[in-house]
């Protein structure tokens, strides 16, 4: 399930325009500015400098990943954040001490329901928000259209439910699943769409991510995947790409916007 330095210095960009900004912005104005914020799946800080585009005052961050590497890097670019190395199967070991909010981004669609269960108990447990963004939702659609589209997303999102190291993914009702679990534990849970939408600009971005759709459909039996990845490629100087996620904050109840 791990990623390499260089796939997320290539989103980041994308993921930075794609997430929901009234949702981001009411994520900093409940926490206020003095708070411990833990991230789940770090990789090398993207979440904290998405927030950076709000006001988030004198925020102390706590990373949590598996990979050392990459949480060397985080620390190295924010400078005073803590490290924690550690396999987010181990829930009950997350070091919620003084935390006053925890986050991910694009994680849940990784994990499966039973992870995003236990997850809710225990921040039910210790009344703590969970602000979770860019999850993706099952949406993926091209321009120009090609014969092959809706064949390739279905095995890719079949691929999305597969087993990624901790259990079966909930996939593209990532979002869905969260909100459920959360609300089952008294959270008040808010949705915000936050699709990619990528344009001959981000011609490198699309390449890598055409390429790992193609190889995911392709192991799901999509015989055309290479053909298609094939006639794909060839529109990239002119076609867009829009790949759906959805953001998730849940509040515990006591302590909702409404």
């Amino acid at each position: 399930m791990g990623f390499s330095s260089e796939w997320l210095a290539l989103r980041e960009p994308a993921d930075h325009v794609a997430r929901d900004a009234s949702l981001l912005q009411r994520v900093a104005d409940f926490v206020g500015p003095q708070a411990t914020v833990l991230d789940l799946g770090s990789g090398t800080g993207s979440t904290v400098r998405a927030f950076q585009r709000v006001d988030t005052g004198q925020w102390r961050w706590r990373f949590v990943d598996s990979d050392p590497v990459l949480l060397a890097e985080a620390t190295s670019r924010h400078a005073g954040a803590e490290a924690h190395v550690m396999n987010l199967q181990d829930l009950e070991d997350l070091p919620l001490n003084g935390v006053s909010l925890v986050t991910a981004s694009a994680l849940l669609d990784l994990m499966p329901d039973r992870w995003i269960a236990a997850l809710a108990q225990r921040l039910a447990s210790a009344q703590i928000p969970f602000y979770a963004a860019l999850n993706y939702n099952g949406d993926m659609r091209w321009l120009p259209v090609l014969t092959q589209d809706k064949a390739i997303r279905d095995a890719f999102n079949r691929h999305q439910n597969t087993d990624k190291g901790i259990g079966v993914a909930t996939g593209a009702a990532s979002a869905q699943v969260t909100q459920s679990r959360f609300e089952e534990h008294g959270f008040q849970v808010y949705l915000a769409e936050s699709p990619w939408v990528l344009d001959p600009k981000e011609q490198t971005l699309q390449r890598d991510l055409l390429g790992g759709i193609a190889q995911a459909a392709d192991e799901m039996g999509a015989v055309a995947a290479p053909h298609w990845l094939e006639e794909r490629e060839a529109c990239l100087a002119t076609g867009q790409t829009v790949i759906g996620h959805t953001d998730v904050l849940a509040l515990p109840s006591a302590q909702s916007l409404d």
